[in-house]
């Protein structure tokens, strides 16, 4: 009987994975050529043609082996994207939405901003706000712990304001070109005062726990090295 992992192994000539996934991979191919042979040799086609056939399904075993790798590694970098990015940061955009719906309803009334005691105004939720550091430091050490960069690690510690960030830059130069009738500089005051309630005071927040976090986690790798 044909050691088909054996022939597939020798034809990849090592690919430059981690074993476990080597042997993943020739499992995998070595399997699917064995059931294609089969396959042949039901047909009544001899043993020896039947394994070159199912050999040149293949094709070019260097070029094969280029593309599993290329593959391989792409897969690597969405996995360690997710696990280093997104789940930190959904994870605690879902806490400080869930938090502020929470304080919005059982919680005291908002601190009210307002310049010169005119509108328009930013509303503070105090509570809320003193929770979002050990948010941002529990998004950063889900982060780092995965192997995330430092650019990875502080933007989950802030990916619950993110989104707000992302809304008030398309809506603001939206408002301003189709509310034509309404006077500019309101709008304007309105907008830095959305923006200031909303990204600029919760980000510094989510920060102030994020940053010692990541600035712990440097000092812990220059240590090791």
């Amino acid at each position: 009987m044909r050691d088909w992992q054996a022939l597939v192994r020798r034809k990849l000539g090592g690919l430059a994975l981690d074993e476990e996934k080597q042997v993943e991979i020739v499992a995998e191919l070595a399997a699917h050529l064995e059931e294609t042979c089969e396959a042949l040799s039901r047909q009544g086609v001899s043993e020896e043609e039947a394994v070159r056939r199912a050999l040149s399904h293949a094709g070019n075993w260097r070029d094969l082996r280029r593309r599993i790798q290329a593959a391989r590694r792409e897969e690597d970098i969405m996995t360690g994207r997710v696990k280093q990015f997104w789940i930190p940061g959904v994870l605690s955009f879902v806490l400080a939405q869930g938090l502020l719906a929470l304080f919005q309803r059982f919680g005291p009334k908002p601190l009210i901003f307002s310049w010169s005691g005119q509108p328009p105004v930013a509303m503070f939720y105090v509570p809320w706000l003193v929770t979002l550091p050990l948010i941002g430091g529990l998004a950063a050490y889900l982060s780092s712990r995965a192997g995330g960069s430092q650019r990875s690690t502080l933007l989950s510690a802030m990916f619950p304001v993110l989104p707000f960030l992302g809304l008030f830059l398309v809506a603001f130069p939206v408002s301003l070109a189709i509310e034509d009738h309404v006077e500019h500089t309101i709008m304007e005051w309105a907008f830095l005062m959305a923006l200031f309630g909303w990204v600029v005071v919760p980000g510094v927040a989510l920060l102030s726990g994020g940053l010692p976090v990541q600035l712990l986690r440097t000092r812990r790798t220059a240590t090791s090295a």
